[in-house]
């Protein structure tokens, strides 16, 4: 079924029932409003010769119309791609060169950009701007209002090409990951079910892809008023005002704006009582961060599904099962519990080799190996990346599993552990070390904001070292900051063998979600200061 075809239907069911919403300035537009009007533009875009299967390049702010044009696309058969230009302009040029777009879709600045790195968008033919540009380039709104308001979206199989969209790039190359519309349907199903969301509830997308899901399932979408691809830099005031003033039941983005949200909230005596869920996803969460959200939602909790662009989600669970019933193991080094599986989705350890060496030997609960993924969401592969398919796809019994790039374990109760990514493990010459297990124990002290584990080579032997972040200055290892971190790694047989402490005064996060640790980028940085030490 196209994924269109659940717009449609809630249009039916709740024809005056808000679907968008811009928190800026309260516009919106109804369910019956947002069917007509991507039915209209879906037929302007056909006028304008998008095609069914035609690779769209998509770059629009967020707006009432972003999601609107998504599914008009949906509804053509044409096939969106979706790349985050927080990713920087080099990765991004290189994005669109490799997707090779027959058709862009956007904002004036970018067919400004087009006309100066030309040789990205070879492939584009269509060119259609949301403002008035001139040249060959159409002006979607022009006469929009002549168009029907009837249209018959395109007839698709599961298998067919719904949409391209990138990973962040956070730990390689930026890809494109082919999505179909039989995933995208499956994903949200699980959403629904994972999170028994339905008709009455309204969301906040802190990430606006996530609209697309909610929308599909009768929500309201409220668009906060943040930069989506600044998470980290939200104003925390006006996300909370967000959430009072549309009473916000659910609530999803990176965990830097929760946290920033928890200590607004904490340090006004702010309570969130419309809130069911807050749904953290993009890296582990820190433990504080559900802490904090106890005192501040009355009636709800928070969650952080696991999964990736490859795969979303994969496992679930909440802050209070953390909290209850984790979070003695997870003080202890065994590794951010990230749930149990989602149903129709299997979870299975490997032996941990390097890509693009594949292991298919599955290891027992308790055993720490490479953790790979199947089920409905898992997709086939990246657009006309074969390489990258070899390093992250596998085929087990005639079905796709997908390699996570993460290592963990099961334990005997099927909860998932996570202990880091593949290339962040530090093997020596006597163990391996992982970056969650070693950072847990450092993360408790009180001045840390977090830490890092990262190998270094110290006379021609790899060993582990550990970079901090502080809360405040100096940023600096100072000799009484020193100490205080060797007597921490005593606590710990795994945590001993650290002899190289460095204080970073800001981590390098990634693009996207402003919260993913660049520990090869600190590690380069740390071996740096350990030669201009001697």
């Amino acid at each position: 079924m196209n994924i269109a075809y659940r717009i449609s239907e809630m249009a039916s069911k709740f024809p005056d029932k808000k679907s968008v919403v811009l928190a800026r300035d309260n516009s919106f537009y109804t369910y019956r409003e947002f069917e007509e009007r991507s039915n209209q533009i879906a037929n302007k875009l056909i006028s304008l010769g998008i095609t069914p299967g035609m690779r769209t390049l998509l770059f629009v702010k967020p707006c009432l119309d972003f999601s609107v044009i998504t599914f008009a696309l949906f509804k053509v058969g044409a096939v969106p791609v979706l790349i985050d230009p927080g990713m920087g302009l080099s990765n991004l040029l290189k994005s669109v060169k490799q997707v090779k777009p027959e058709a862009l879709i956007s904002i004036g600045m970018v067919h400004w950009l087009r006309r100066f790195k030309g040789e990205a968008f070879t492939n584009v033919k269509v060119k259609i701007s949301l403002s008035r540009v001139g040249g060959s380039t159409h002006y979607l709104y022009k006469n929009l209002a002549e168009e029907s308001r009837a249209f018959k979206p395109y007839k698709v199989s599961p298998g067919d090409s719904s949409a391209i969209l990138f990973t962040s790039g956070g730990t390689g190359i930026p890809k494109g990951v082919l999505y179909t519309h039989g995933i995208l349907n499956a994903q949200t199903d699980a959403l629904k079910s994972m999170f028994s969301l339905d008709e009455k509830q309204i969301d906040l997308p802190g990430f606006p892809l996530f609209a697309l899901f909610t929308l599909a399932m009768g929500m309201t979408s409220v668009i906060p008023e943040m930069d989506p691809t600044k998470p980290a830099s939200c104003h925390p005031e006006k996300i909370v005002n967000n959430i009072l003033s549309h009473n916000i039941t659910f609530a999803a983005g990176s965990p830097a704006i929760w946290e920033r949200v928890g200590k607004y909230c904490l340090s006004k005596n702010i309570k969130l009582p419309s809130i069911k869920q807050i749904v953290m996803f993009g890296a582990p969460v820190r433990i504080e961060i559900h802490q904090m959200y106890k005192k501040i939602l009355e009636k709800g909790d928070t969650y952080t599904p696991y999964g990736a662009t490859e795969c979303l989600p994969v496992s679930l669970i909440s802050g209070s099962e953390i909290l209850s019933k984790h979070l003695d193991q997870m003080l202890r080094g065994f590794g951010t519990c990230i749930g149990s599986s989602v149903p129709r989705t299997q979870i299975k350890i490997l032996k941990t080799t390097d890509i693009p060496e594949t292991s298919l030997y599955e290891l027992p609960p308790g055993e720490v190996g490479e953790i790979v993924v199947q089920g409905p969401q898992v997709t086939a592969g990246y657009f006309e990346m074969p390489l990258e398919d070899q390093k992250s796809k596998i085929v087990i019994d005639g079905e796709i599993w997908h390699r996570m790039g993460d290592l963990g374990w099961i334990d005997q109760d099927g909860n998932l552990w996570f202990l880091g990514r593949k290339v962040h493990r530090v093997d020596t010459a006597d163990a391996t070390y992982y970056s969650i297990q070693m950072e847990s124990i450092f993360n408790q002290h009180p001045d840390v904001k977090r830490s890092a584990l990262v190998k270094l080579v110290v006379n021609n032997q790899v060993v582990p070292g550990l970079v901090v972040e502080r809360h405040r200055g100096p940023h600096q290892l100072t000799e009484s900051f020193r100490k205080e971190l060797e007597a921490l790694k005593k606590t710990e047989p795994f945590t001993s063998v650290i002899k190289h402490f460095f204080v970073h005064p800001q981590f390098p996060v990634d693009v996207r979600h402003n919260i993913k640790i660049d520990r090869v980028k600190l590690g380069e940085w740390a071996q740096t200061v350990l030669r201009s030490q001697k």
